[in-house]
């Protein structure tokens, strides 16, 4: 995606080694020949991609290899991470970098006459993920081997990633994401690898010597099949793999139908398996969406149990020692019925009794929660749970009646008690909960800031923490700065390496070194010339994808999140709008130049939020055309939003907009990768800004707007806005506007459902909220007219960021959850730039 060069030599200025560069030209032309069956002459610029990441792609798998098997041979306890989304992005420069390999492949590849910045653009992203949480299993996914951590990433290998958004007229189109379509180089199909997973049917009990036996007779099998991908820490020292299950049909077509001319009934049964693994959370309004989403849910977790029960056997014999040599995170409710197949494994087939199995379960399995937000705490009707899934539903029932026979001696005759913490939830039809599954049969449940683990105590699982008190844990996220800081932003790495000398690479406390330089002249002129270099190639971007121009040396304000209504790309389009009225009153003052760049999906059947997007492209289309403000206020939209996107917008920020509603937000990674690269957060108190302002000093930030007990008393008041609205002379104007169609003159109507809502429903509080994020930005502005100021604050920012490195956090996991080792090694010194704050 980005056009920057790859300055990422390991030691800057030592040649390189003249027999390892023939030997990978020789490779890379050798599976141009062999894999390819390519000629040079004849080679497409994709072809050079493939061959050059299958000649990678060996160099890995020899790591591989020699890395599991030491595990193995050690009797190393391993890590399980299950997650319905794995949002990877492009994995072929990122292999390089992490293999000490980019600068030799980049003189190789052009000693054949290829660029590298060149193949790096072809290579899709697998957009197996919808934000934050996906992105987050991927950042885990490579910490885990950077710190040596035998670890396994279980997910589906969706046909279609997240879809492809195209901005047509300013509304939100979606289409697939066709990522596999020129194949994959990086994965490994494993044929032999084969799980079946059933559903449906029905279950028969009988009397074995006194103990229930239960015979599951499903109505329906499908086969799970294995692909693996190598996933590379830092230095390449480790590899894991992160394994991907496709669904297929045991009987792929019916030769009877077929022949009888029925073709397209003939692949019916291949279809109903297929759609399993077609594509990233499909549309859920209609029951069949509902029961292809449980399909899905059940579908990863069963193959991935089986998987892994199957390795321990191997290796270790027998299943009561499997929480000792075996942990197995599950990201979020989405793979919450890992708790019911396990104990059908155990008891089921294997015979346990119920009590033993039970507690092999809660010691194995650990529970991240991502979200207070009640509609994203899964549950299921019961109805399509005994239809789908009769066997697990029985298992649920027995789980829940010893767990309410402990609430009850807990608070003997409290009703409500129970009724808060059963598995069940009996009102308006009986669902269900799949985060109190997974709360109950999980030892560790952490949160994943220090607020939201808090308001875990105190919200959504408040009765569960006083059932089961030691639960509840803090592990504040993590980015990785392999990806996030080295191969994002280049030039700025290469002046950290200069600055904090080299070992910043391994040691990441060795940023705070900056921080003697922050007020330094000359160091904060060559820290600006990084940031407008970035700034250039984003310009350059949004000039290619939407014709307009930005001027660079204006402040970029930065919104790249999924949209929705609690993260508020609202209240940042509102303000813009009020910003637009005032620089139209005042077109003299001295305003500061500010373009705001937005990106994001909406889920397909988000109408609402699809409505802000044709907000956000209509507000655009109004100011980007109005020559009174001779171009000191852009706004712009870029489509598609994906990791490789982001890897260019993020060195280019200024201001990093992370305004949620407080309470809202768990904790938020877009933050972090942003503040690495030397934005300066504007925020409410929310997630992980609590913890970033900790770090990087409260003058460093811009914080505004209600903390998240004020949002619940203002929540329990009323959601009518009405009475702020009239004492906010810039939000009654600018409600107004979007209302009576001065951004839309040929549907004055068009937004009139988001002028309503703001004014009578506000549960976002984006009325209320509006005052204080306005006077914010004109802080914002004021501080950006200092430039020394601005940029010390921005170096600050970079300076005192290491504790937020994902190396950190899972060597958090690895300690107080898994009770793993992990390696011990220079990126893990707890020096000073760990301590300060009082994050994690």
């Amino acid at each position: 995606m980005s056009d920057q060069p790859l300055q990422h030599d390991p030691r800057p200025g030592e040649p390189l080694d003249e027999l390892q560069l023939a030997e990978i030209k020789g490779a890379i032309l050798a599976k141009l020949r062999l894999a390819i069956g390519k000629d040079a002459g004849m080679a497409t610029k994709r072809d050079w991609y493939m061959a050059a990441a299958l000649a990678l792609r060996d160099r890995i798998v020899h790591r591989w290899l020699t890395t599991e098997k030491q595990s193995y041979d050690a009797g190393r306890k391993r890590v399980y991470y299950l997650s319905l989304e794995f949002l990877i992005g492009r994995l072929f420069t990122d292999a390089l970098n992490n293999m000490g390999l980019l600068p030799m492949f980049e003189t190789a590849l052009g000693d054949l006459g290829v660029g590298l910045s060149e193949l790096r653009r072809l290579e899709p992203d697998a957009a197996l993920g919808n934000g934050g949480l996906g992105r987050l299993a991927a950042c885990f996914m490579e910490s885990m081997a950077t710190l040596s951590i035998p670890a396994f990433g279980y997910g589906i290998r969706y046909d279609f990633g997240l879809f492809r958004q195209i901005i047509s007229h300013g509304l939100q189109q979606e289409y697939p994401d066709e990522w596999l379509s020129f194949g994959n180089p990086w994965e490994f199909q494993r044929p032999e690898v084969v799980h079946h997973v059933h559903f449906g049917g029905h279950v028969e009990h009988a009397d074995e010597r006194g103990r229930d036996r239960a015979v599951w007779h499903p109505a329906e099998t499908v086969e799970a099949i294995a692909y693996d991908t190598p996933i590379v820490g830092w230095r390449g020292q480790h590899v894991n793999a992160l394994r991907l299950w496709s669904a297929r049909a045991p009987d792929p077509l019916d030769l009877d139908v077929f022949n009888s001319g029925d073709y397209i009934s003939a692949s019916a049964e291949q279809a109903r398996a297929e759609a399993i693994c077609k594509f990233l959370y499909p549309n859920d309004e209609s029951a069949a969406g509902r029961e292809l989403r449980l399909r899905q849910e059940f579908f990863f977790v069963s193959a991935s149990l089986q998987d892994l029960v199957e390795r321990h056997l191997a290796a270790d014999g027998q299943l009561r020692s499997l929480p000792q040599k075996v942990a197995v995170q599950l990201n979020d409710t989405h793979p919450s019925l890992a708790v019911t197949e396990l104990m059908r494994i155990l008891v089921d087939l294997h015979n346990f009794r119920w009590e033993e199995a039970w507690k092999i379960t809660v010691a194995t399995f650990s529970y991240t929660n991502h979200t207070l937000l009640p509609e994203a705490l899964e549950t299921w009707p019961v109805e399509l749970f005994e239809r789908l899934l009769p066997r697990h539903l029985e298992i649920i029932y027995r789980i829940n009646v010893h767990h309410l026979a402990l609430a009850e001696a807990r608070c003997p005759g409290d009703i409500d008690f129970r009724a808060s913490v059963s598995l069940i939830d009996e009102r308006g039809g009986r669902k269900v909960r799949m985060g109190q599954l997974a709360f109950v049969g999980s030892h560790r449940i952490n949160g994943v800031s220090a607020m939201h683990s808090e308001l875990m105590k105190e919200t959504v699982f408040h009765d569960l923490n006083h059932l089961y008190p030691s639960r509840i844990t803090n592990k504040t996220n993590g980015i990785t700065f392999r990806r996030w800081l080295m191969l994002a932003n280049p030039r700025l790495t290469a002046l950290l390496r200069e600055t904090c000398g080299e070992a910043v690479l391994d040691d990441f406390s060795l940023l705070e070194k900056l921080e003697d330089l922050a007020s330094d002249n000359a160091f904060q002129q060559r820290f600006r010339d990084v940031k407008h270099h970035n700034k250039l190639a984003l310009a350059r971007l949004i000039a290619e994808r939407l014709g307009t121009k930005v001027d660079p040396s204006a402040l970029f304000d930065v919104q790249i999140k999924r949209i929705h209504e609690y993260k508020r790309q609202l209240l940042n389009i509102v303000e813009t709008v009020a910003l637009y009225q005032a620089m139209k009153d005042e077109p003299d003052r001295n305003w500061a130049s500010r373009v705001k760049i937005f990106a994001g999906k909406a889920a397909a059947s988000y109408h609402y939020a699809k409505l802000i997007i044709k907000l956000i492209n209509d507000v655009a289309n109004t100011v980007n055309n109005d020559p009174d403000l001779r171009g000191r206020l852009k706004v712009i939209f870029l489509p598609d939003y994906n990791v490789s996107l982001a890897e260019v917008i993020i060195p280019a920020a200024d201001l990093s907009e992370q305004i949620s509603t407080a309470g809202m937000e768990a904790s938020g990674t877009g933050n972090m990768k942003l503040a690495l690269n030397g934005a300066v957060t504007i925020g409410t108190l929310d997630g992980a800004n609590i913890e970033i302002r900790d770090h990087v000093g409260a003058e460093n930030i811009a914080i505004f707007g209600m903390e998240a007990d004020d949002v619940m008393i203002r929540r329990k008041q009323g959601l009518d806005a009405t009475d702020i609205i009239k004492r906010s002379p810039r939000l009654s104007r600018a409600v107004a506007a979007i209302e009576n169609g001065e951004f839309s003159p040929e549907e004055p109507n068009r937004f009139a459902r988001i002028a309503e809502a703001i004014r009578f429903h506000d549960p976002y509080m984006v009325a209320a909220d509006f005052d204080s994020y306005y006077e914010a930005q004109r802080s914002v502005d004021a501080r950006w007219q200092v430039m020394p100021a601005w940029t010390r604050a921005s170096i600050l920012n970079v300076a005192r960021m290491a504790w937020f490195s994902s190396d950190r956090t899972i060597r958090e996991y690895a300690e107080d959850i898994w009770h793993v080792p992990v390696r011990r090694s220079p990126s893990a010194t707890q020096g000073k730039g760990f301590q300060r704050g009082a994050g994690g």
